[in-house]
C-alpha cells in the first residue's frame, strides 16, 4: 500500500527539465510542419467500420463535434495540418495516408469490454504517438470499481462500495464482500455502471432490499459489472488536474507540482439526489459553478490536495476530472475519475464542467488546449523513450 507520495512528488523535477521558453520554441517549429489526427468514435452501424457488431457496456457517444472543437484550436495555433477522423478498424489506414505525426484522442471507444483502450492500444502497436491515457490507465481510469480499488490502495479516501455480477450472486447482499463494506450501513446507496459516462443510468436507491432489483436493471443495460455504492449527502465538486506545463495567454510555463484547474460545486435541485445527465440537461453556469478563492478556500485546498495525489499517486500523465462528494459532515470522498473530460469549447448555452473552471486561472479555451498538447510532448520527449521519433524529426 502506497502511504506517502513524496517520491512522487519529485519525479518531474528529475525527468523533466525543457525549460518553459525551450519548449515553446520546439512547438512552435514542430506546428510548421506537424500533422495531426484528432480521433473521434466510430460508429459500429456504419458499413465497413467493424467486422461484427459487438455490444456497448460504455454508453456510445462520437464525440465527433468536441473532436472538431479541439482541432479549430489547433488550428488556431498555428499547427499546419489537422485531420480529424473516426477510431474504427480503418484508423491505421487513415493515420498512414494522412501521415499523421500525432493523434490527440478524443475517444470512447467504438465497442465491446474497456473501449477506452482500444484506441491507445492500437496507436501502441502502429507506433504512432498520442495525447491521451497508455491503455493499462485508460482502462483502469474507466472501470470505476478498478478505480476506487487502485486509490483505496494508495490511502485515499472513496466512498464504501461493491462490484456485483449476477453471474457471482443472485443478490449483492449474498456477498460477503457487500457485508463487508456496508456492515452497520445505514444511509442510501448509488446504482451505476462500473464503465460508463455522463451520469447515464445512475440510480439513488433509499433501502438495501431494493438494491437486487435496481442492480439488475442496470446489468440488463450494459451487460457488465454494476457499482453498488455508499449515498453521500453532502455537497459535490468537479475538480481536473493535468501535468506541469500549461499555457497561459499562449505563453507555455513549468510548475512545480501537477496542474489543478478551478474548483467547481455541482448544483442540485430541491429533489434531485444525483447530478442529471449532461444529455438530459447540457451543462451551464446555472448547473455548475466555480468556487470561491476566499469563501471556499478550505475546500479548494482539499480538492487541489486529492487531485494532485491521485495524479501522482496513480502515474498518470495528462488530464482527468474528479468527482467528489462530501459526507453530512463535510468530509470529502473521491467517487470516480473520468479519463476523457469533456473537451467542448464554452458558447454562451453550453460548456464543459473543465472550461467553467478556465476563467479563474486566467486561461482561455486555446490555452487548455495547448496545454495539454505541449504536457503531453514534454512528457513523451523526457519519458517515452523512442515513442516520439517522428516528433522529434520535426525539430
Amino acid at each position: 500500500m502506497l502511504t506517502a507520495f513524496a517520491p512522487a512528488l519529485s519525479l518531474p523535477q528529475q525527468v523533466r527539465k525543457t525549460r518553459g521558453e525551450d519548449l515553446q520554441r520546439q512547438i512552435e517549429k514542430m506546428f510548421r510542419r506537424l500533422r495531426m489526427a484528432v480521433v473521434y468514435a466510430g460508429d459500429k452501424s456504419h458499413v465497413g467500420s467493424v467486422l461484427y457488431p459487438a455490444s456497448n457496456p460504455r454508453s456510445w457517444k462520437s464525440y465527433e463535434a468536441v473532436a472538431r472543437d479541439i482541432a479549430g484550436a489547433l488550428e488556431r495555433l498555428g499547427c499546419r495540418e489537422v485531420v480529424v477522423m473516426p477510431e474504427d478498424m480503418h484508423l491505421g489506414e487513415r493515420l498512414r495516408e494522412a501521415g499523421s505525426h500525432l493523434a490527440w484522442l478524443n475517444s470512447g471507444g467504438v465497442q465491446g469490454f474497456s473501449s477506452v483502450a482500444h484506441a491507445p492500444s492500437m496507436l501502441e502497436m502502429l507506433g504512432v504517438p498520442y495525447i491521451g491515457h497508455d491503455p493499462l490507465l485508460a482502462a483502469m481510469l474507466d472501470n470505476k470499481h478498478v478505480f476506487k480499488r487502485q486509490i483505496m490502495a494508495s490511502g485515499l479516501p472513496t466512498a464504501p462500495f461493491v462490484a456485483w455480477h449476477p453471474a457471482c450472486y443472485a443478490s449483492p447482499e449474498d456477498d460477503p464482500v457487500f457485508m463487508r463494506a456496508f456492515g452497520g450501513w445505514e444511509g442510501a446507496y448509488i446504482v451505476k455502471p462500473v464503465s460508463g459516462r455522463a451520469s447515464l443510468n445512475v440510480n439513488y436507491v433509499e433501502r438495501a432490499e431494493d438494491l437486487a432489483g435496481v442492480a439488475r436493471e442496470v446489468f440488463e443495460i450494459t451487460g457488465n459489472h454494476v457499482l453498488i455504492e455508499g449515498y453521500l449527502s453532502g455537497r459535490e465538486y468537479c475538480i481536473a488536474v493535468c501535468g506541469t506545463v500549461i499555457a497561459k495567454g499562449g505563453k507555455i510555463e513549468r510548475r512545480p507540482q501537477p496542474f489543478v484547474f478551478g474548483g467547481l460545486e455541482r448544483a442540485f435541485e430541491a429533489n434531485e439526489k444525483i447530478f442529471t445527465s449532461m444529455d438530459v440537461k447540457p451543462i451551464n453556469s446555472n448547473r455548475a459553478w466555480p468556487l470561491d478563492e476566499k469563501a471556499d478556500a478550505d475546500v479548494l485546498a482539499r480538492l487541489a490536495a486529492l487531485a494532485r495525489d491521485v495524479y501522482l499517486g496513480l502515474g498518470l500523465e495528462t488530464l482527468v476530472r474528479l468527482d467528489v462528494r462530501a459526507n453530512a459532515g463535510g468530509d470529502l470522498f473521491i467517487l470516480e475519475a473520468n479519463p476523457k473530460p469533456d473537451l467542448k469549447a464554452p458558447t454562451p448555452e453550453q460548456t464543459s464542467l473543465i472550461s467553467i473552471g478556465l476563467a479563474a486561472k486566467q486561461m482561455t479555451y486555446d490555452d487548455l488546449i495547448l496545454s495539454l498538447l505541449a504536457d503531453r510532448i514534454d512528457n513523451l520527449f523526457a519519458q517515452r523513450r523512442g515513442a516520439a521519433d517522428r516528433l522529434r524529426a520535426l525539430l
